[in-house]
């Protein structure tokens, strides 16, 4: 992967259309600004009960966005990047529907994970207890079979997310058969969705087990094999990302987002450099995703002391909800069918106030932490909260995936703030000295980040008390200086 700013994004959601059309408008409106391309779950169906992450078919493209000849050409131009969802398949799937017609004598019966596979003695309260839930209520869906029996099947995320009994001989084969059609269509990276819930045992948390970590060895050396690189996706513990880095090509930086947001409001860098300085360097920086932002990230877990407190973490959450005037708390926790307990739900924009400013200096910063830059098609074209879409569905995550179409896009890419967006963009794709030696200083509301390569250097200082931020550029014997706040003008 090229170490250029990559675009994450919805096929549909973005274009208003399909694939031909998104690939118009990276050519065009969009020409020259990313080398790469996350397509969000582009299988059939887009319009599932987890916008495409609950795929009927994950080999099949959903033919409202074209097909794979579609895919293959967009990636000819473009690194491709797309999601492997590991844990589970839509249980409106043709495996899943033989099963309940047929039971224990489905030829697709061992492709999905029971209670009692897991549990062949009996699932005891304390096992139970002990098992690590992304979402409120059960893990489990007790499904009516054929001859008045039933079984009940793991449902980590929601009961239309039927998981993969991935240690068996057909899980494997339809992991791989997912990995051959992607290594056959330009596909050059795999997003590893869920991958930390994939193995389940009994007696612990079912989540990020040892055993884990060797299911995500195998499939990445199988990926690899096809020519594919891995980005392992999970939510937890800031350490376990760094040991997880350590096994894998690529791993998300979960914990910048919160811990940008944290110093903005606080004031205060001390956090987030001490983050910087021990952060994977084989990652992909992100602000916002698809899904909301972040918080078990940056937290303590099992009495072990995180990036921030309790406190500072209640803070940050409350300030997100104030700034957004309370739409993040509508779309958060049991305020919304979609629930996360580890996720606040809301546009990065909102999250700080819709301050230009601010906003333009959080990207700056991710621009310049280590790892690839990731930015997020809303983020962006700095869309607010979609307060009438997540109206209609109350899916949370509805609040930061807006349906847009060519004229959106025009009408954002005019606005001052996106203009300003796009010089960082070209920035951060055209200095060299990104690709040599990273250092980071601050004294708490002050910070320095600097890139060195050889004669080609970049330096972006923001002082939050002063509110000012800029950017100094160094090629050979040529000096520059951007300031974020003229940008704005």
């Amino acid at each position: 992967m090229k170490n250029n700013v990559q675009l994450m994004t919805y096929i549909d959601r973005l274009t208003g259309s399909d694939t031909q059309t998104l690939s118009n408008i990276l050519n065009d409106q969009l020409a020259n600004l990313f080398s790469g391309v996350h397509l969000l779950p582009f299988y059939y169906p887009i319009d599932g009960s987890d916008a495409g992450f609950d795929p009927i078919d994950h080999t099949q493209v959903d033919s409202r966005l074209g097909d794979w000849n579609d895919v293959k050409k967009l990636g000819e131009g473009y690194e491709l990047m797309a999601d492997l969802i590991v844990n589970h398949m839509s249980a409106q799937s043709k495996e899943f529907k033989d099963v309940l017609e047929n039971g224990k004598e489905s030829p697709y019966w061992d492709l999905f994970l029971t209670k009692d596979k897991v549990f062949p003695n009996g699932l005891s309260s304390e096992e139970f207890e002990k098992i690590y839930r992304p979402r409120p209520g059960s893990c489990f869906t007790t499904f009516a079979l054929p001859n008045n029996e039933s079984a009940d099947f793991w449902t980590t995320f929601t009961d239309n997310q039927i998981d993969i009994d991935i240690t068996s001989e057909l899980g494997k084969d339809y992991l791989l058969r997912i990995l051959k059609t992607f290594s056959e269509n330009n596909i050059k990276s795999i997003r590893l969705d869920a991958a930390g819930y994939a193995l389940k045992k009994a007696g612990t948390s079912c989540f990020m087990l040892d055993e884990t970590f060797e299911f995500i060895d195998e499939l990445s050396k199988t990926a690899n094999d096809l020519g594919i690189e891995t980005l392992v996706e999970i939510h937890s513990y800031y350490q376990t990302q760094i040991d997880i880095a350590k096994r894998v090509d690529r791993v998300y930086d979960f914990a910048l987002p919160p811990l940008v947001l944290h110093s903005i409001f606080s004031k205060d860098f001390t956090a987030l450099v001490k983050w910087l300085t021990i952060s994977p360097r084989n990652c992909i920086t992100v602000l916002d995703t698809h899904d909301g932002i972040g918080i078990i990230d940056v937290g303590p877990m099992n009495g072990k002391p995180g990036l921030l407190n309790n406190d500072e973490i209640d803070n940050l959450v409350e300030t997100i909800h104030v700034n957004s005037a309370g739409e993040s708390q509508k779309a958060t926790g049991a305020a919304a069918s979609n629930v996360d307990l580890y996720q606040v739900n809301c546009t990065y924009y909102d999250a700080l106030g819709q301050n230009d400013l601010d906003y333009l200096v959080a990207r700056a910063i991710q621009f310049f932490s280590p790892g690839t830059p990731q930015v997020y098609y809303a983020g962006l074209l700095v869309e607010k909260n979609a307060m009438e879409l997540l109206s209609k569905t109350n899916v949370g995550r509805d609040i930061n995936r807006p349906y847009l179409d060519s004229t959106d896009i025009e009408n954002a890419l005019n606005k001052p703030f996106t203009k300003a967006m796009v010089s960082l963009i070209q920035l951060r794709n055209n200095s060299d000295a990104f690709n040599g030696e990273f250092t980071v200083n601050s004294d708490s509301s002050a910070l320095e980040m600097k890139w060195k390569k050889d004669e080609h250097n970049a330096t972006l200082v923001v002082d939050l008390a002063n509110r000012s931020a800029q950017i100094q550029i160094t090629e050979k014997n040529d000096t520059r200086i951007v300031c974020l706040n003229t940008l704005l003008n």
